[in-house]
C-alpha cells in the first residue's frame, strides 16, 4: 500500500533533515530545515489529538506562504485530519461558505495580513456552528508548536480525504475537490521524474497555497525534501534576487510572473543563470514570451490541469521549440485523455472535442456529491470542460472553454457569481461578466451592463458594492462596457462570444 502523508513526511526529514526552507516575507520571514518545520508539525499534531480531534476532522488553513502554513498541514496529517486550505485574500462570503459546507472544526488565521483584520472576517461569517477554534498566529499558535511529547500518528489510510480544496470553477459558489495522499503523492514523484535534475535544486513557489498548485509546491517539500523558496506577495524583483541568491533551478508561475522576473533581472542586473525550467499553466502564453526565454537558454513549457486534475499534460525541457510554443505538452505518467461530444460519445482521432481526463492523480469527488453526475462519465472520466485536441504525436492543443471562467493571474473567477453580485445594484437592469485580455493579468474582469431607466453606473460605483458584499477585489470588473442590450440566441442564452468581441 501507499504512503500517507505524514508517513512521506516523515521519511522525508529523516532522509533530507536540512533540505532548506526560506520564507522571504515583511511578516513573518525564516530561514529552517525540514527536520524542524515536521516536527513542529508532529507536536502540534499531538496537540490536536489531545484537544479531540478526530480522524477526518477538517483543519482549515488561511495562512500565506509561510512556515506556519507547512507546520499546519504536517498536524493534520499528523492527527489523521484533512487539510483545507484557504486563499488569503477571501471575504466572509466566500470564507462562510466554505466553513460552513466543510464542517471544519479549526481555523488557522493570520491576526492581521495585507490589511485585513482575520477576527473581523471571521466574525462577518456569520453562524458557523462546526468551527471549534479559531487560532491565529502568534502566541496561541507557538503554544501549539512549542516543545513537548509527540504522539504516535494517527493511522489512516493513503486513499482516505487528506486535502480539501475549494475552487470557484464555474459555480456561483465554491466547489470543495477531494484528494487522496495517494493521488497527490503521484503527482509528486511524477513531476519529480519529469523534471530530472537533483532533489538538491531549489525551487521558487509564487502560487498562493489555497490553490492547488500552491499546496503542491509545499507538499512537495514537506514530502520530497527539496529546497524551497517562498514569497508570501508576489514582487518580480525580488523574485530575480532570490532567483540569483539560492541558485534557484526551477519554476512555475503565469505569464505575468515569468515577464515581470525576466524585466526586472535585466532592469536591475540579476544573474538567473541557474534557472534551467519554467513551468508556465493557468492563463494563455505569449509565443513572443518564450522565444524570448530560449534566447536566454531557458526552457520554457506549457502544462495543463485544474483543482481535479492538478496535471494532466506537460511539456519537457527536451520538446522541440514549436511544441513548447503551441501546445500544453504531452499526457504525464498514468494519466488518460478522451475528447468527447456533447452526448458524451469520443470524437473521431484529432478532432476537437471535450477533454475528459484519467489518473492517479485525479480527484475523489466533489464534497457536494450532487455536483458529481455531471463532473463524471462512466468510468470515472473527469469532464474538464475544456475543448481540445491531439495533435499527430499526442501534444495537446487547448482551443476553447466550454466552462465559463476567467482566469486572472492565475485566479478562476466564476462569471456567474461576478453577475449574481452585480445583480445586486438598482442600477443595473441585465449583466453580464467576460474575460478581457490584459498584459499584466493575461484576462481581467469586464462587466457588460445594462442600465436601469434613468440610472448611471461607474466603475467606482461597481468597486463600493463589491467591496460592501465582502467579495475578494480580484473578483471585482476592472472594465466597464455600458450596452442597450445583452445579445441572447433564440433560446434566451447570453452569447458571450459576441460580447469578447465588443468594446
Amino acid at each position: 500500500m501507499s504512503a500517507s502523508f505524514i508517513e512521506a513526511m516523515t521519511a522525508a526529514a529523516a532522509q533530507r533533515p536540512n533540505a532548506l526552507l526560506t520564507v522571504a516575507s515583511d511578516v513573518r520571514p525564516c530561514t529552517t530545515r525540514l527536520a524542524e518545520v515536521v516536527a513542529a508539525g508532529q507536536r502540534m499534531g499531538t496537540r490536536m489529538i489531545a484537544a479531540g480531534i478526530l480522524p477526518g476532522d477538517i483543519i482549515g488553513c488561511m495562512l500565506a506562504n509561510w512556515r506556519e502554513w507547512l507546520v499546519v498541514a504536517v498536524a493534520a496529517a499528523h492527527a489523521g485530519a484533512v487539510m483545507l486550505p484557504i486563499v488569503t485574500i477571501y471575504g466572509a462570503k466566500e470564507l462562510g461558505f466554505i466553513l460552513r459546507q466543510s464542517g471544519a472544526k479549526w481555523l488557522f488565521t493570520p491576526d492581521s495580513f495585507r490589511n485585513i483584520d482575520y477576527s473581523a472576517v471571521v466574525a462577518g461569517c456569520g453562524e458557523l456552528s462546526g468551527l471549534e477554534r479559531h487560532i491565529v498566529t502568534g502566541p496561541a499558535f507557538e503554544a501549539l508548536e512549542s516543545e513537548g511529547a509527540i504522539s504516535q500518528p494517527v493511522d489512516v489510510n493513503p486513499e482516505d480525504l487528506a486535502l480539501l480544496v475549494f475552487t470557484s470553477g464555474t459555480t456561483a459558489d465554491p466547489k470543495g475537490v477531494m484528494h487522496s495522499a495517494q493521488g497527490l503523492l503521484a503527482e509528486l514523484e511524477t513531476m519529480r521524474l519529469m523534471r530530472g535534475g537533483s532533489d538538491d535544486d531549489a525551487v521558487i513557489s509564487p502560487w498562493p497555497p489555497g490553490h492547488v498548485a500552491g499546496a503542491l509546491s509545499m507538499y512537495r517539500y514537506l514530502c520530497q525534501g527539496s529546497p524551497l523558496v517562498l514569497m508570501d506577495q508576489w514582487d518580480a524583483a525580488l523574485a530575480a534576487r532570490l532567483v540569483e541568491q539560492y541558485r534557484v533551478t526551477s519554476s512555475s508561475g503565469t505569464p505575468f510572473h515569468l515577464s515581470g522576473m525576466l524585466a526586472a533581472a535585466e532592469a536591475n542586473g540579476h544573474d538567473l543563470s541557474s534557472l534551467r525550467q519554467y513551468l508556465v499553466g493557468a492563463a494563455p502564453v505569449p509565443a513572443s514570451l518564450i522565444e524570448a526565454c530560449q534566447r536566454r537558454g531557458l526552457a520554457v513549457y506549457h502544462c495543463y490541469g485544474s483543482s481535479e486534475h492538478p496535471t494532466v499534460t506537460s511539456g519537457v525541457v527536451d520538446d522541440p521549440l514549436d511544441k513548447q510554443l503551441h501546445t500544453e505538452g504531452r499526457a504525464i505518467i498514468g494519466s488518460e485523455m478522451r475528447f468527447v461530444d456533447d452526448d458524451g460519445n469520443d470524437v473521431p482521432a484529432g478532432e476537437e472535442g471535450e477533454i475528459c481526463t484519467r489518473g492517479p492523480e485525479l480527484f475523489m469527488g466533489y464534497l457536494d456529491p450532487v455536483l458529481n453526475e455531471a463532473a463524471f462519465l462512466p468510468g470515472g472520466w473527469y469532464r474538464s470542460g475544456d475543448i481540445g485536441r491531439l495533435d499527430a504525436e499526442g501534444f495537446l492543443l487547448i482551443t476553447d472553454r466550454k466552462k465559463d471562467i476567467i482566469i486572472r493571474g492565475g485566479e478562476n473567477i466564476s462569471s456567474k457569481e461576478v453577475e449574481a453580485v452585480l445583480l445586486g445594484l438598482d442600477a443595473v437592469a441585465d449583466a453580464a461578466v467576460v474575460a478581457t485580455p490584459d498584459e499584466r493579468m493575461g484576462e481581467i474582469v469586464r462587466a457588460c451592463i445594462v442600465l436601469s431607466s434613468g440610472a448611471s453606473l461607474s466603475l467606482d460605483d461597481i468597486r463600493d458594492h463589491f467591496s460592501a458584499a465582502g467579495i475578494a477585489k480580484q473578483k471585482t470588473p476592472e472594465r466597464l462596457s455600458i450596452i442597450d442590450e445583452l445579445p441572447r440566441n433564440a433560446s434566451g442564452k447570453v452569447l458571450k462570444h459576441a460580447l469578447r468581441n465588443c468594446s
